[in-house]
């Protein structure tokens, strides 16, 4: 009986067909034995698959092919994916790195009496005269002397809407009386002072909370976040970023606070730039001369740190961001997203989108000074508004 054709016997015996098997170099073969089928075009050295016979060529190149090139396209799509996660994770870490190093420290909620908010976002900027940190040969270097606590040297609102940046200066011996306020520490209320005091005497008394309380209202404005900083911290930013482009327009001295300038363009270092900021003997405007070097220096500063070759530049903006953070307090709703925009509604100001001025005075009382009521008040409701500011400061 011949068992080659289709295997019929084995099936009627409830036996399974056997599947052939196929060996390189031979025709398939069954259990009996080994060979290669009748008729059916396999020989030896010929195997499945291969119409010409022999083993197949081997991808990738050997004896019977040439070998191929590396894939391109693949490789520039793993290349593009490993950079692109490269970058997203640099760039989280350093959001989380930064947002570590934010002093959150003043908080807003213990403020009463509030003014309904305004359209923009308003931030009182605050420079102060802490030493908190510093040597003794630090102190004599910046000639910040020795004094315990701190005091407010500078403070400006800076406005931010759809009509570009507002940068305005609260000359710090600005009249005012202390408003009824809630204890920052105590939580104690106090009662309205009848007194009348220097602005920065707010800040002397209760620190921030009550800055900002007797700041709004003064000017009815209310103030959406709070950022200072110290003298250290200022003199390190400078420095890191590698000093700041000034034009100074006249020579000037000043021994308290170690000014001695010629004029011209020049680059200020740490030591020079806070010299620069504080000195208020060496104009005959006193205070008023003073809050503009001061907006002007801030402006130049955030115009050459908010730039790519710093951002960039892990070399620049790693120092630069460490010295700025490590000294910069401010409100606990603080984000680094509001307080980027801060930096460049400054730069916007020096660039010519925006407006830099003083607040409008009126005269002065028992040296202190007195705002001009109606002016100020236009002010506010244009920046309430966020309307273009057409009123102009001292």
């Amino acid at each position: 009986m011949n068992d080659w054709p289709n295997g019929s016997h084995a099936q009627r015996q409830g036996v399974p067909p056997q599947r052939p098997q196929y060996v390189q170099g031979a025709g398939p073969t069954s259990g009996r034995g080994a060979g290669p089928r009748p008729g059916s075009g396999y020989h030896q050295g010929q195997g499945y698959g291969s119409p010409s016979g022999g083993v197949p060529p081997q991808r990738g190149g050997g004896p019977s092919g040439p070998a191929q090139g590396p894939d391109w396209r693949r490789r520039i799509k793993i290349g593009s994916l490993v950079l692109v996660v490269v970058i997203l994770a640099t760039t989280l870490g350093t959001y989380f790195w930064a947002d570590s190093k934010l002093r959150r420290e003043v908080d807003l909620s213990v403020v009463i009496d509030r003014p309904a908010e305004g359209k923009g976002t308003n931030y009182l900027i605050v420079g102060t005269d802490s030493r908190d940190g510093m040597s003794d040969e630090e102190k004599k270097k910046l000639h910040t002397g020795s004094a315990e606590g701190s005091r407010t040297d500078s403070m400006m609102i800076l406005h931010t809407g759809s009509n570009g940046p507002t940068l305005i200066s609260l000359p710090r011996d600005t009249d005012v009386q202390i408003p009824s306020f809630k204890g920052s520490q105590s939580g104690k209320l106090f009662p309205a002072q009848t007194a009348h005091k220097k602005l920065n005497a707010a800040y002397a008394e209760d620190g921030a909370p009550l800055l900002v309380r007797t700041v709004e209202a003064k000017t009815g404005l209310r103030i959406d976040h709070y950022v200072e900083i110290g003298f250290a911290g200022f003199a390190n930013v400078v420095d890191a970023i590698g000093g700041v482009d000034l034009d100074i327009p006249q020579a000037f001295k000043d021994k308290k606070s170690g000014a001695d300038f010629q004029a011209g363009e020049q680059t200020l270092n740490g030591e020079q730039a806070l010299a620069f900021v504080r000195t208020r003997y060496a104009f005959a405007g006193s205070d008023l001369d003073r809050t503009k070097n001061q907006q002007k220096f801030l402006a130049a500063l955030a115009a050459q740190t908010a730039t790519p070759s710093t951002i960039i530049n892990p070399f620049r903006f790693y120092p630069a961001a460490g010295a700025g953070l490590d000294t910069l307090v401010v409100d606990k709703d603080m984000s680094l997203w509001a307080l980027g925009r801060m930096f460049f509604a400054m730069k916007g100001v020096t660039s010519g989108d925006g407006t830099s001025m003083n607040m409008p005075l009126a005269g002065q009382s028992g040296g202190n000074l007195l705002w001009d009521e109606a002016k100020v008040k236009q002010l506010v409701s244009q920046l309430n508004n966020d309307e273009k500011v057409t009123v102009t400061g001292n």
